[in-house]
């Protein structure tokens, strides 16, 4: 477990990453976590006390990695951008576990699982995130709709955001 002080920071533009809120993991403490690795990988662990899992540290190129913040994350620990953040960590490496739910409703239509099968992981787990992250079971009910009209016209997660927000 390695017990680091960050500052919050955010981009302003940098491509893709323009707007993220993260903390930077230094090159010696990414190290330490995943000796050897270029790649990102996932972490376990507490921010100021809050436990998280699976979340991935993104390497920059030098060495150093970042760990986006999302607002859940955000709201969570009860900081923003500029303040100081304490995180206790170490790899995670633990199976993701998909929704239950979501699995369950792609299994009853071949068509919509040979689908989603045919996405990345990192994709087929933007949809699960996605689902587990409604707050009431009508909003769970409603993405699950959403992930399997999705599957049905072969859409990735973002085609499928825009296709629905422009609804």
């Amino acid at each position: 477990m390695i017990k680091l002080e960050c500052e919050i920071n955010k981009f302003d533009q940098q491509g893709e990453k323009t707007g993220w809120t993260y903390i930077t993991i230094p090159a010696v403490a990414a190290q330490k976590l995943h000796p050897e690795s270029k790649k990102y990988f996932r972490i376990k662990g507490t921010m100021d006390g809050v436990p998280f899992a699976q979340l991935a540290l993104l390497p920059m190129g030098d060495g150093e990695y970042i760990l986006p913040l999302n607002a859940a994350m955000r709201k969570a620990i009860k900081k923003h951008e500029g303040q100081l953040l304490t995180l206790a960590i170490e790899a995670d490496h633990s199976e993701f576990l998909y929704s239950p739910e979501m699995m369950a409703c792609l299994e009853e239509d071949s068509h919509a699982l040979a689908q989603f099968k045919t996405l990345a992981g990192s994709h087929q787990k933007y949809f699960s995130k996605w689902v587990d992250s409604a707050k009431g079971y009508d909003t769970k009910a409603e993405r699950i709709n959403r992930v399997l009209f999705a599957m049905q016209n072969k859409l990735n997660y973002a085609e499928m955001i825009r296709y629905f927000k422009s609804k």
